[in-house]
């Protein structure tokens, strides 16, 4: 019996990284790979190294900001741009718009969904509301998914923005009163593996001190002053499936590298 390896990766700009990229899934074989924070438009995602290697792409961006993708050479079925019932963001004096943060396809039998959860940016600014809105309404969506077809393998990746445990960041200390470790975040997250959705890699890597993201200041990555905010969570029928998860933290060194690290699980296929 073979693995499907899916991974997900905040790539911080994928024109800036996409050699780094196609490099790391060459190398780690990976049939699956969702991105965040691609920043570009649909038009300027750099879709021929991929193909060049088999992979088809989807991707959902609209400007400079966020954007998500999927890379799959196993078959990328039943595009979803946005999840029923994601909340939009509405800036001053201008229209509410969907932002490009939500992307859904079928890959090698997988149901899997690409995210980039909002920041939140502060505790008492409206991203922050915005930011627990999004989650309630993912975790309402996708409690719905599963209500409706409990086999159903589904796997929500990405950037989550929220350090679910004091472990999940190197100085908690240092994050008091910010966003990421606040309670209602940390609540939000919970209520999604309260809907069954499991961390699949925290078994297979367990804490303290592993991370997934090192910001790019103050030598935070050579310090090993991270956090871990990019999840894989697996419905229950995708968890019995996983065989292997590793965070690969060795992407996160180099020349350009994204301030965070792929995240890849093993599934075994039935």
């Amino acid at each position: 019996m073979t693995a499907l390896r899916l991974a997900t990766w905040n790539v911080n700009s994928i024109r800036t990284r996409v050699d780094r990229v196609t490099d790391w899934l060459a190398r780690a074989e990976v049939d699956v790979l969702a991105m965040q924070e691609t920043k570009c438009t649909d038009a300027q995602f750099p879709t021929l190294p991929f193909h060049e290697l088999g992979y088809e792409v989807a991707h959902v961006g609209h400007n400079q900001w966020n954007g998500v993708a999927i890379a799959s050479r196993v078959g990328l079925d039943d595009i979803e741009v946005g999840f029923p019932g994601q909340p939009v963001w509405a800036k001053p004096d201008a229209d509410p718009a969907v932002e490009a943060r939500a992307l859904g396809a079928t890959c090698g039998g997988v149901r899997v969904w690409s995210l980039y959860v909002p920041n939140g940016r502060a505790l008492n600014d409206p991203h922050y509301t915005y930011k627990l809105e999004w989650l309630a309404a993912l975790r309402d969506t996708a409690a719905g998914w599963l209500a409706d077809d409990p086999s159903a393998p589904i796997a929500l990746v990405g950037d989550w923005n929220i350090a679910p445990q004091d472990d999940d960041v190197w100085s908690m200390e240092f994050f008091e009163g910010a966003t990421h470790v606040s309670e209602p975040e940390r609540t939000a997250f919970r209520a999604l593996t309260e809907a069954q959705f499991l961390d699949v890699v925290r078994p297979f890597t367990p804490g303290p001190g592993v991370y997934t993201y090192w910001d790019y200041t103050q030598l935070r990555f050579p310090k090993k002053q991270g956090m871990r905010i990019d999840f894989i969570l697996g419905s229950p029928a995708l968890a019995t499936r996983v065989s292997h998860a590793e965070i690969a933290r060795e992407e996160r060194k180099g020349k350009s590298p994204s301030d965070h690290a792929p995240v890849l699980v093993d599934i075994q296929r039935i």
